[in-house]
């Protein structure tokens, strides 16, 4: 028996800007390195540091870039930014906005400590050795590997990723990948490896339903994409979604859409395919 899986998408509308990648410097500097900017950045810059310390003045701002940090810097502001105790090793990216890290809600003209280095000096050595070699699509590369720089940066410094529980990410796609299963709570609590009271807890605070109420969903999604693109018939469905009968299922389909199974597929076969339901 078979089943479809529910489509995974971005429903909600909204303009996601994105990091044009201009260059990126590895600079490895002592005392002599000192450079002077006047009119500041031609564009938005961003600094990371993995050896020694550096510091950076714009305006009437200092600021201390060292080992382990991250620094935006915007454009247009007179800088000056050299080498402190003889050892600074850094990576300097320029792109043409800073609207995706505002998006993203990354601090602009602060320092920021990571724990992410290890993984953003890997992001910054892929970029340069697409850039050095050239292989079919390495402009675009450059651009995906910016924008996963910035993202890694986002999901440490993101507080809802704080209180997200990401001990059930395993369970949430465990269950959205076998829905065709019949799920044991208690089993998913063994899974979990929380207590069921934490469990449920949480749980809830993540997809705002129980896990049974979430699970239902997640199958009568699945029941509806397979109404919309098969020819299986409703007892069929019911079966491989492990509900207790077609009337269960089509009682339960018809609380959650307002139509019964049936009606669903004859309005869908009719042809008003923007019904939304």
């Amino acid at each position: 028996m078979t089943y479809m899986n529910i489509p995974y998408g971005i429903w909600e509308k909204s303009d996601i800007p994105l990091c044009n990648f201009i260059s990126i410097w590895k600079v490895q500097a002592n005392d002599s390195y000192q450079v002077s900017k006047g009119e500041g950045f031609n564009a938005p810059g961003l600094f990371i540091t993995y050896k020694g310390e550096g510091t950076l003045s714009q305006s009437t701002d200092r600021y201390k870039l060292h080992a382990g940090s991250y620094f935006f810097v915007q454009e247009a502001i007179p800088s000056t930014y050299r080498c402190q105790n003889d050892d600074w090793k850094f990576y300097f990216l320029d792109f043409n906005s800073l609207d995706m890290p505002h998006f993203l809600q990354l601090p602009v003209c602060e320092v920021v400590s990571t724990g992410k280095l290890t993984e953003a000096i890997q992001l910054c050595e892929r970029m340069i050795d697409n850039l050095i070699a050239q292989p079919t699509g390495y402009a675009y590369s450059a651009n995906m590997l910016l924008q996963e720089v910035l993202l890694l940066f986002a999901r440490e410094q993101s507080i809802a990723d704080t209180f997200r529980h990401t001990e059930l990410n395993n369970i949430l796609i465990y269950m959205h990948k076998n829905i065709d299963k019949p799920f044991r709570i208690d089993e998913l609590v063994k899974k979990s490896g929380l207590s069921r009271t934490s469990f449920f807890k949480r749980f809830r605070s993540i997809t705002g339903l129980s896990p049974s109420s979430y699970i239902l969903k997640l199958k009568l999604e699945s029941a509806k994409a397979s109404l919309d693109t098969t020819n299986m018939s409703v007892k069929e469905i019911a079966s491989s979604l492990h509900f207790y009968d077609e009337f269960h299922f089509s009682k339960l389909f018809k609380r959650s859409y307002g139509l019964s199974p049936s009606a669903f597929r004859r309005l869908k076969n009719s042809g008003q395919q923007h019904v939304t339901l």
